[in-house]
């Protein structure tokens, strides 16, 4: 049970559950709720991946500024655990995501977009340019949805969600601001 705990924690539980029921709220207006269920699900196995690999990166920073919050500050859960759920995640979200009904089109347009997340937390969180994966990766998900029903996604859907994501991530990093700029995190 501790393990789930961690890993939820490590999931960043609250932004990876919004991902996923915003996915299935779009997904059940262009599907039935079974398709929807199985791209929500491809969705927050996605998201997992995103969560996971930031709090592995983090975790020196993490240490560093205390942040006792954090599963692997607070020895909830060990690196190598979740190295191992990575590891584990992985290769099923792609699976889902290509093989399900995304598509290979829309699965690899959303693998792109989780591609972006992780790329923010191994090299974008740090310069000027940290927006940019976030409006990639939120206008990724929308795209995903609607490309998978062999439409084209509307320029006002995919400009409505990459404004999202800029304001998601301007939230997210509002409450380590100061903590982050001392660690070089621009």
């Amino acid at each position: 049970m501790k393990l789930i705990i961690g890993l939820a924690k490590a999931s960043h539980f609250g932004p990876t559950m919004t991902v996923t029921i915003t996915s299935l709220l779009l997904a059940t207006n262009l599907w039935w709720e079974g398709p929807a269920i199985m791209i929500a699900f491809g969705v927050f196995l996605g998201q997992l991946l995103v969560g996971f690999t930031n709090d592995l990166n983090d975790y020196q920073d993490d240490l560093k500024h205390q942040r006792t919050n954090k599963p692997l500050v607070s020895g909830v859960i060990t690196t190598s655990q979740l190295q191992r759920a990575i590891k584990i995640v992985a290769p099923i979200a792609v699976v889902i995501n290509i093989a399900g009904p995304l598509g290979i089109k829309g699965g690899l347009i959303y693998l792109f977009g989780v591609g972006m997340g992780i790329s923010y937390n191994l090299y974008f969180k740090s310069t000027l340019l940290s927006p940019l994966p976030y409006a990639i990766a939120f206008g990724a998900l929308v795209s995903c949805i609607v490309v998978a029903t062999d439409r084209r996604p509307p320029l006002w859907l995919i400009t409505a969600a990459s404004l999202l994501g800029v304001a998601a991530h301007f939230a997210n990093v509002l409450k380590d601001l100061d903590q982050d700029l001392t660690s070089g995190i621009k």
